[in-house]
């Protein structure tokens, strides 16, 4: 097994690296520090979200040849599976450092390869590619970007014929191919010929498929009447949300001028991440100044969605994920069961560690409710394996959501445009989303739900995570504040546990490393090393009943402070 140093010598070969790579590498041979380690202990891997990580030289950092590399395995893996087409993939790339230079490097392999790319010649949101991948006909798609990770991230995501992302079997054989492969192996030539730059007609197409989905029956006059204040966060959905919302007749949309320029540096926030409060602030000061109903604010790739609706006091308040998702869930099945498309054939689907009031929401409608890993590309495995159901909407609780099925990724266009619809009406008839909320807290009982995540950095910080979930699973809580612990699921292992009859059984759900437990007054505890970040998180959920809105505020407090405990108890302050 070679050293790490040997690894580095590796990329001093000037007839496979550019220079400016030889010197960054001779550089951290030179200084021999922790840096160097990081760089060449591993190579990065596919998590929930692709592959993400920092860039710069080096086997674990994002860079020209370990894109390239990537590439030109997918490049080997078409070949092979569709030995007598003619392969297409689609490109796009987010308002990062590097992004576009990486996307042309990367168009340049697969064209070397004989694959024909079509390539967004400026910077879009991650569902348009999604939706670009389809509506080409392409056999997969790519676009660089690291979401809401600090500016020192990039990230390189893969999606197949479906629009979705890249799910078992293809992964581990893609990944199989690419690790068969010297960066000798990698052909950057291109050819100009099999490059495409796309113009405006995909994103129409998009626009109007959006409006499609994502429109109901608001009357013009409450579309006009919905006052909006709309931040991107430096990131692309400011080339597509504004259109969207004006092509469907909302009039007061007020934008945030100082983060409407795209800038990798994200500069005035400490995260471009919108399950982030504070990176909403702006948004609320011009939502307060322009007397804003809805506040919306997406990360930088333009697949989250944050948002602030007046609260029971008159209030902007931002919403969590889950409670975002639930008030789009319900809408959707709201307007569904109005236009009587519920006819026992379509399903809602989300996540194993988001709120459980999707599943109790979305069964009282009568509409199949289907749960799958974290990551939205489980959700649209789940689209391609129910071919016989409609899918309605789902989400989970990392502030992405799905309206139907024409992008198979989460959509933070689209979703702003059915909260806007959402607003719109519900303002007309004399509420708001969130009067709605808490009336569905009173009809369908009150889930309250809190993350933690713990940053751990580098190798040590992997090794901390990789024991915690150890000790987790080797000393089982056996009570959460006093509650009983009465069921433990375990993804590694795909097996849930009753601790009260001691019976297992099998979970019909992809191997992952998550831990579950559930108590006997249905307090959920999940922990989950994230897939794309060096974090373990711990998702909470509480519940309690309401017997009228009255309680709401009390019942609130309450739950808040039983959240607190628990984070005591487990010691993830």
């Amino acid at each position: 097994m070679k050293s790490t140093i040997d690894k580095a010598k590796n990329w001093l070969d000037s007839a496979v690296f550019d220079q400016h790579t030889i010197d960054e590498v001779q550089n951290l041979i030179n200084d021999n520090s922790a840096q160097l380690e990081e760089a060449f202990y591993k190579n990065l891997e596919f998590g929930t979200g692709g592959m993400r990580g920092i860039m710069g030289a080096g086997t674990n950092r994002i860079n020209k040849y370990t894109l390239g590399k990537n590439s030109q395995g997918i490049a080997n893996y078409l070949k092979k599976v569709y030995p007598n087409e003619t392969h297409k993939v689609a490109i796009a790339y987010d308002c990062r450092h590097n992004s576009q230079e990486f996307a042309y490097a990367v168009a340049q392999v697969f064209s070397a390869n004989g694959v024909q790319v079509y390539i967004f010649p400026e910077l879009r949101p991650t569902p348009l590619l999604s939706y670009a991948v389809k509506h080409l006909g392409c056999h997969c798609g790519i676009v660089l970007t690291a979401s809401h990770n600090p500016p020192e991230y990039n990230g390189y995501k893969v999606y197949w014929t479906d629009g979705g992302q890249l799910v078992p079997p293809q992964d581990k054989e893609v990944i199989n191919e690419i690790d068969h492969l010297q960066f000798k192996d990698v052909d950057f030539k291109g050819n100009k010929e099999r490059i495409t730059e796309l113009g405006p007609d995909v994103d129409q197409a998009f626009i109007d498929d959006s409006i499609k989905n994502g429109g109901f029956n608001t009357t013009e006059e409450s579309r006009k009447n919905l006052n909006i204040s709309f931040t991107s966060l430096h990131g692309t959905s400011v080339t597509l949300v504004p259109k969207v919302l004006e092509k469907r007749g909302y009039k007061q949309v007020h934008i945030v001028k100082e983060q409407a320029e795209p800038n990798g540096d994200f500069p005035t926030v400490d995260s471009p991440n919108p399950e982030e409060p504070a990176a909403l602030k702006m948004a609320l000061e011009l939502g307060e100044k322009k007397g804003s109903d809805l506040v919306a604010g997406t990360d930088p790739d333009g697949d989250r969605l944050g948002i602030a609706v007046r609260n029971l006091e008159g209030q902007l308040q931002v919403l969590n994920g889950n409670q975002t998702m639930v008030m789009m869930t319900w809408f959707l099945l709201e307007e569904w069961k109005k236009e009587n498309r519920i006819q026992g054939k379509e399903f809602v689907a989300s996540t194993i560690v988001s709120t459980p009031l999707m599943r109790v929401l979305t069964e009282s409608y009568l509409v199949d409710y289907k749960e799958s890993l974290t990551g939205f590309k489980w959700i649209a495995k789940l689209i391609k394996d129910n071919p016989e159901l409609d899918f309605i909407g789902g989400g989970e609780e990392s502030f992405g959501f799905m309206v139907g099925d024409f992008v198979r990724d989460k959509d933070a266009v689209t979703a702003i445009l059915l909260v806007c619809e959402m607003a719109a009406q519900l303002k007309a008839e004399g509420s708001s989303i969130y009067e709605k909320m808490v009336e569905l807290y009173t009809t369908h009982g009150y889930f309250k739900e809190h993350l933690v995540s713990l940053v751990k950095k580098g190798i040590e910080g992997a090794e901390e995570i990789k024991q915690k979930m150890i000790a987790l699973r080797e000393n089982p809580l056996k009570e959460i504040v006093g509650e009983k612990v009465v069921l433990i699921e375990d993804y590694s292992s795909q097996k849930a546990k009753n601790t009260h009859t001691k019976e297992t059984y099998d979970i019909a759900i992809p191997q992952s490393n998550v831990l579950i437990y559930y108590t006997e007054n249905g307090t959920k505890i999940a922990a989950r090393p994230s897939g794309t970040e060096p974090k373990i998180k711990f998702y909470i959920s509480v519940n309690t009943e309401l017997e009228s809105h009255k309680q709401y505020h009390q019942a609130t407090e309450i739950l808040d402070e039983k959240i607190q405990r628990i984070v005591k108890e487990l010691g993830i302050a």
